[in-house]
């Protein structure tokens, strides 16, 4: 397999071909991905369909049988795992929690909690803290890498949905401050399609893949995901108009906006 380090002027991370075997199983098959600074890029697939490893895969974690994947020279990756367990008779705080992993001063520690939007945790027991506030200093330890690429495992583990609203909106926050890419993996079809640029549809192979919109039209996800893919296919929301500060309808341009 090859590892070549792409340039600056390509992609932060690109597997091309990338199959993987274990034992007589065959769990990725010739899949290509590739992830933008500054973009999102989106794995779904049912359960098994091999999301995990192609990240592990990416990751260096997991050994391709065939195919390349290839980094940028000097890459940050900041990653967040689909659920991390903690000893319960661990006497951690939310700040020891993060220092575990590698040497960091206080002020970057608040920022990365101050980002994830937990600095009010800090010196709260790990134990303590909701599923949710978890997956969000996870989120914060992933930041603590100042990452070129964020990898994300599902990262709406155990998050209810306004929980969600708001981890995916911190993630988005980082984005655009840092100018990252993004790797995300869910199985929340309604958050896939609003929140990322690229979507690959996986199923141990690359079913479909490119603009939401367009993988949300084509029979391979529709195949796939059954009747459900229409009962959750995308809202596209066009912005082709202005609102006053109360929210209200100001300004129109050609096809409008419909409201319903």
């Amino acid at each position: 397999m090859s590892t070549s380090p792409l340039t600056p002027s390509e992609p932060l991370i690109r597997a091309e071909g990338l199959s993987v075997r274990f034992g007589s199983r065959q769990v990725l098959d010739r899949v290509d991905v590739a992830v933008q600074p500054g973009k999102v890029v989106t794995l779904i697939g049912p359960n098994g369909a091999g999301k995990t490893t192609l990240v592990r895969a990416l990751l260096g974690l997991v050994k391709p049988s065939s195919g390349s994947v290839r980094r940028r020279p000097g890459l940050r990756i900041g990653y967040m795992p689909q659920r991390l367990a903690v000893d319960p008779t661990l006497p951690l705080t939310v700040r020891r929690f993060l220092a575990l992993w590698r040497p960091v001063t206080a002020g970057r520690m608040t920022a990365a909690l101050e980002q994830a939007g937990v600095a009010r945790l800090a010196d709260q027991p790990v134990q303590s803290i909701s599923g949710g506030e978890m997956q969000r200093v996870l989120l914060a330890r992933a930041l603590l890498a100042e990452p070129d690429l964020l990898v994300l495992d599902e990262p709406d583990q155990a998050v209810d949905v306004h929980g969600q609203a708001e981890l995916y909106a911190r993630i988005d926050a980082v984005r655009r401050a840092s100018g990252c890419g993004v790797l995300l993996v869910s199985h929340d079809l309604h958050t896939v399609m609003a929140r990322t640029d690229h979507v690959v549809c996986l199923n141990g192979h690359v079913c479909c893949s490119g603009h939401p919109e367009d993988v949300s039209r084509h029979p391979e996800y529709h195949s796939l995901f059954g009747g459900h893919a229409a009962e959750l296919a995308v809202y596209l929301h066009h912005h082709d108009h202005a609102h006053a500060d109360d929210g209200s309808l100001v300004r129109t341009t050609e096809g409008g906006c419909c409201h319903g």
